[in-house]
């Protein structure tokens, strides 16, 4: 029941039902919202705490602090965050993140991918080119033909990173957008370049490529991304 009780309660916070400097209700309080112990309620706290969500002070209760103190790689708090993310200030620096340690390894890959490796890309490369008339088959191997990619890299740290922040983006529409076939064919050509960039091994180009890459699809998918939001 704890794991409940923190992920609704990091969704009010962060949805600003309990704005930062406020204090939490009482442990009776939030008990009779929840109906569980005061055991679980403190279990809860600590984990909000852990997250940085929350200050408990002896004689001064439990108050929300400022989101810049947040933990965002956390998943429930990031969760939360990009669902509630209707300007997308949060999925703009999450893209920003991508860009930047997504380029660094498609640098990386294009000096030290093996041929395994590269053999492993362009076979993913060739089922994008199959599915870009099946947009929803096309968006999950699109996740597989990057992560192979960073997998190539060698940077484990990076692409751990990159894994957490972008599952709990692709959970929303906002980030998703409405992929159809021409966007599909659109983000495959770009797929393409960065294949030749990294089989040339030419890692500035390759680095190039997919920030490129990252930066224009995100584009093309924020405006009705933000239209969804709208309605």
């Amino acid at each position: 029941m704890a794991p409940a009780v923190v992920e609704a309660l990091v969704d009010q916070i962060v949805a600003r039902g309990f704005p930062p400097g406020t204090t939490l209700p009482v442990e009776p309080d939030l008990c009779a919202v929840f109906g569980v112990s005061r055991t679980t309620i403190r279990e809860a706290v600590k984990s909000l705490e852990a997250k940085g969500l929350v200050r408990a002070r002896q004689g001064q209760g439990t108050t929300v602090t400022e989101p810049e103190n947040w933990n965002l790689l956390d998943p429930v708090v990031l969760a939360a965050t990009v669902q509630h993310d209707d300007e997308l200030v949060i999925l703009d620096q999450l893209v920003g993140v991508r860009s930047a340690l997504e380029s660094q390894m498609a640098a990386q890959a294009a000096r030290s991918a093996t041929s395994d490796d590269l053999r492993s890309i362009e076979t993913l490369l060739t089922r994008l080119d199959v599915e870009t008339a099946q947009p929803a088959s096309f968006v999950e191997t699109d996740v597989a033909f990057h992560d192979r990619i960073m997998q190539a890299s060698g940077n484990i740290l990076a692409r751990s990173i990159v894994r957490i922040v972008h599952v709990q983006a692709r959970t929303t529409t906002l980030y998703n957008g409405i992929p159809d076939r021409a966007a599909c064919a659109l983000s495959n050509d770009e797929h393409r370049h960065i294949w030749e960039r990294l089989v040339a091994r030419d890692a500035e180009g390759a680095a190039q490529a997919m920030s490129g890459h990252i930066e224009t699809a995100w584009q093309r998918r924020r405006s009705p991304a933000m239209r969804v939001a709208e309605h």
